[in-house]
């Protein structure tokens, strides 16, 4: 594999894309990239912007897509090294002093309630960046809290109400699940567990982006590639997470792989097909050109459930 053209064409990316493809393709943990990764390239620009104050941005949660949260969510999607004391000083912060009354992290307190689809990103990053287990319970407790009876999780369910779960926040939550079974917390673990099996039939009973009562396309944005991909859902997002959860193929995700692999370009990548509007610290990839971030997790999601060729 590694004289494939793509393979060769993701290995002239950031440091941060050369280390996925020699982790995920190559099956070569190149420790050399993974520490390189915080001193040049996106991450290094990224960590640069940290203020004195230890926030990015005027805030946790401000402004999108410059705040602490963002920033801290796309350097975990970086693979960047997870022992960095500038990251941990930012965690101590948002812990201090972003907690509300129902035990989840709020921003600031702006919000009546905590938001659901914050605290899946939050565990998915401070579990990777090694948050104390202590410091995440009420965090695990408030997200367990807000599973709906359809097994999946949306942010309006204890703000305004909610009779359906969200594709958007499940993905945020289960994301975050993963994260934390991996980096080996313990605290109601099996409860967790449970509800990602349960979020992951919720996904899959939409066929990844269809409704499950009509078949109709939910949102044509989710048929849209994104990188990053901040706080919203596409196909290519649960695809990556299936494959980072190994979970096994199911006839369900065949509409999706469809629409994956009908993407793809005559040169076999991938283009960045949508881009958030906000804020950003750099621009890592252009709108409607070919993508190695897209490209890198659409061919591993391919590899995962043996599309290669």
């Amino acid at each position: 594999m590694n004289n494939d053209p793509i393979i060769q064409w993701l290995l002239d990316g950031d440091v941060s894309i050369q280390y996925q493809v020699y982790r995920d393709f190559l099956e070569i943990e190149k420790t050399d990239l993974k520490n390189r990764i915080a001193a040049e390239g996106w991450g290094q620009i990224l960590l640069s912007k940290q203020l004195p104050n230890g926030h990015w941005g005027h805030s946790f949660y401000n402004p999108k897509w410059t705040s602490s949260h963002y920033t801290l969510l796309e350097l975990k999607n970086l693979a960047i090294g997870p022992n960095i004391p500038e990251i941990r000083q930012t965690l101590d912060l948002i812990i201090a002093h972003e907690k509300s009354a129902d035990g989840g992290i709020n921003p600031g307190g702006g919000l009546r309630r905590s938001d659901v689809c914050i605290n899946g990103m939050f565990l998915n990053y401070s579990t990777y960046f090694g948050a104390p287990e202590d410091q995440l319970k009420s965090v695990i407790d408030f997200l367990i809290s807000q599973q709906m009876n359809d097994g999946g999780f949306n942010c309006h369910l204890n703000r305004i109400g909610a009779v359906h779960s969200s594709l958007h926040t499940t993905i945020s939550v289960l994301e975050g699940i993963l994260e934390y079974a991996r980096n080996g917390y313990s605290y109601r673990l099996n409860e967790l567990q449970q509800t990602a099996a349960e979020s992951t039939e919720f996904i899959l009973q939409h066929r990844l982006y269809k409704s499950d009562k009509t078949g109709k396309v939910i949102d044509d944005k989710m048929t849209r590639f994104s990188y990053p991909c901040r706080w919203r859902y596409d196909v290519l997002r649960a695809l990556d997470y299936f494959q980072d959860a190994k979970i096994a193929y199911d006839t369900r995700m065949d509409d999706a792989l469809q629409l994956l692999v009908r993407k793809r370009t005559s040169d076999r990548k991938w283009l960045l097909q949508a881009k958030h509007p906000g804020q950003t610290h750099l621009e890592i990839e252009i709108p409607g050109k070919p993508s190695r971030w897209n490209t890198l997790r659409a061919l591993r999601v391919l590899k995962h459930f043996g599309f290669e060729e």
